[in-house]
């Protein structure tokens, strides 16, 4: 009897012991860093928040994507529905029971609709007036603009940032071992990337694509590889035959804008930049630069300066 009952559940029990593993796994803090870590950069560029504040958030917020809002939901961020919301929703225990959550398609679309919610809203318009590799400073905005209701919320920001060193996303560089390999599944994409038959991500910065480039990348092996010239991707990125590619660094396969986006009027000049810099990082014409801020062709920056992007320096 004792046998036959041992046949009986054994079946079931392999299920069980078998998929053990499967709910034990869970994402840590750099399991998310590296998924996640590109996505945050292009967010940075496209809409000018932090991808260290981004990232930073994504973790505290999503328990490193392990949460129920993040599993269920694809809510990364904690975004509650409030009256404009539309789309989706997803009701979990909160401030209150059963509150109103946004819910998402994929976390790409978390990210956007994260990026967006801050950007589009006045109560954090004050935010796009501190530099963007000043997280310190973000993180207490966040805080007292009222994005959580945690009083320690700026200080867990600020220490999951030096913790994890995500401000080095902030110089709008992915490192290569950083970057993680995207699956096949469509719902997995996020929009604003292609990918296409060369096997590399297609990003976009002010109506502008670009790549990453990767450890031993050349002008020689990016033209094949894309079926461009190097001539084009010398005068894209307006560099001259010769000159070394950098792992990491942002890189345009099409002519770049006469001017920046919209919101992005002005820079002020930080240590270590250039003309060059500020061009590639605005996807704006380097000559156009030097046109609008009234300088000679060749002549540097300094600390400080105040760099026109859109419309000419006045006098």
């Amino acid at each position: 009897m004792k046998k036959n009952r041992i046949h009986t559940y054994l079946p079931f029990l392999m299920l069980i012991f078998s998929a053990m593993p499967f709910f034990a796994q869970k994402h840590t803090a750099e399991d998310y860093i590296k998924i996640y870590s590109e996505t945050a950069v292009q967010k940075m560029i496209k809409f000018g928040i932090p991808a260290s504040i981004t990232l930073a958030q994504g973790i505290h917020e999503s328990n490193c994507g392990n949460s129920f809002l993040a599993k269920e939901g694809n809510n990364h961020f904690g975004i509650k529905c409030h009256t404009s919301w539309t789309g989706e929703k997803i009701y979990r225990d909160d401030d209150t029971k059963n509150e109103c959550f946004r819910k998402y398609k994929n976390a790409n679309e978390s990210f956007q609709d994260h990026s967006v919610f801050l950007r589009n809203n006045k109560r954090y318009a004050f935010l796009f007036n501190i530099d963007v590799k000043d997280y310190k400073a973000w993180a207490e905005g966040l805080k007292t603009a009222g994005y959580a209701t945690n009083p320690k919320y700026s200080q867990l920001i600020i220490e999951t940032i030096e913790k994890y060193k995500l401000n080095i996303y902030d110089e709008g560089i992915v490192p290569e071992k950083h970057i993680a390999k995207k699956e096949k599944d469509d719902d997995e994409i996020p929009s604003e990337i292609n990918i296409i038959k060369i096997k590399r991500e297609i990003l976009s910065n002010n109506r502008t694509d670009y790549v990453i480039i990767k450890k031993d990348d050349t002008f020689y092996k990016l033209a094949e590889e894309l079926d461009l010239t190097i001539h084009y991707l010398h005068k894209c990125n307006d560099m001259k035959d010769g000159e070394a590619l950098k792992e990491g660094q942002i890189f345009y396969i099409e002519k770049k804008r006469n001017r920046a986006e919209r919101e992005k009027k002005t820079h002020i000049v930080k240590k270590g930049e250039t003309l060059h810099s500020i061009s590639q990082l605005y996807a704006v014409k380097l000559k156009k630069l030097f046109l609008r801020n009234r300088m000679k062709y060749g002549e540097s920056v300094q600390p400080g300066d105040t760099l026109w992007l859109k419309s000419k320096k006045t006098l």
